[in-house]
């Protein structure tokens, strides 16, 4: 008696978006970061609670009155930070591990579009951007008010930032070869602006020569926007922020897209 083979599964018919390998991979990057909680949620949270903690008690004596308002300033700034810092750090160390493991070919081989390789890997750095922001300003409510005065900046400049450092993220991840390649990326360029860009002080008591180095730094529009949404006012222009993170949103996105489809550093 012949031996009845089993049937072959269904081939998979794919339009022209794959919506179940995007999902997969988008996944796949939550996952990923969920499984290490502790350092990739956490970890950011107490730093941010250490730096209030720290600044409340280094400057509230001296600012007297003003110590509530400084605090209103400031926690803003710090849930910025945890956005740019996170949503960077988890595309890039993504790609990097995946390079170095060789598990970056899993990736590579499923039918996926280069279109959605980028949206799959943004999608997973906002996603632990924001994240790490709602639960900071949770932590950070403890010290002060954290509800928005004016919504449309707070959710704009909050998804504007995580995209724009997640693609920079994967941009980094894909030219870098070791960790310590990608460090540099982290703590020469990313930090620096991150930290100079307003994030604890007012940029008018500036020097005029580098208040105008600030105002051509995107993470000033980026962190000046998102607390003008908390505290209704800001330091620069407002409009002039969401048009230049706009158009660098775009430019980026489209060096990935270019960066992606032709496989460099990638593709043995």
């Amino acid at each position: 008696m012949a031996k009845t083979l089993p049937t072959p599964p269904p081939i998979r018919e794919f339009g022209r978006f794959n919506t179940l390998g995007l999902w997969t991979l988008y996944t796949k990057e939550v996952r990923r970061f969920m499984r290490v909680a502790p350092q990739t949620i956490l970890a950011p949270i107490v730093s941010n609670l250490l730096y209030m903690t720290v600044f409340i008690l280094a400057f509230a004596e001296q600012r007297g009155d003003g110590s509530a308002e400084f605090i209103a300033f400031l926690a803003p700034g710090l849930v910025m930070l945890g956005i740019l810092n996170n949503a960077s750090s988890n595309s890039s160390s993504s790609i990097m591990t995946g390079k170095l493991m060789g598990a970056i070919n899993d990736v590579l081989m499923p039918p996926l579009y280069y279109f959605e390789l980028a949206l799959g890997y943004i999608g997973g750095s906002v996603t632990r951007g924001l994240m790490v922001a709602i639960f900071t300003a949770a932590a950070l409510s403890l010290f002060t008010s954290m509800m928005p005065v004016v919504l449309w900046p707070v959710l704009y400049f909050s998804l504007a930032a995580a995209m724009m450092l997640g693609m920079i993220g994967i941009l980094s991840g894909i030219w870098a070869e070791k960790f310590d390649q990608l460090a540099v990326v982290n703590q020469f360029i990313i930090l620096p602006l991150s930290f100079l860009s307003g994030t604890f002080y007012h940029i008018d008591i500036l020097p005029e020569f580098f208040r105008q180095i600030s105002l051509a730094n995107p993470l000033f529009y980026l962190i000046d926007g998102f607390r003008y949404g908390f505290i209704g006012t800001a330091d620069g222009n407002v409009m002039i922020g969401v048009v230049y993170t706009l158009i660098l949103n775009i430019i980026l996105f489209f060096t990935c897209l270019r960066v992606l489809k032709s496989g460099w550093r990638l593709k043995a």
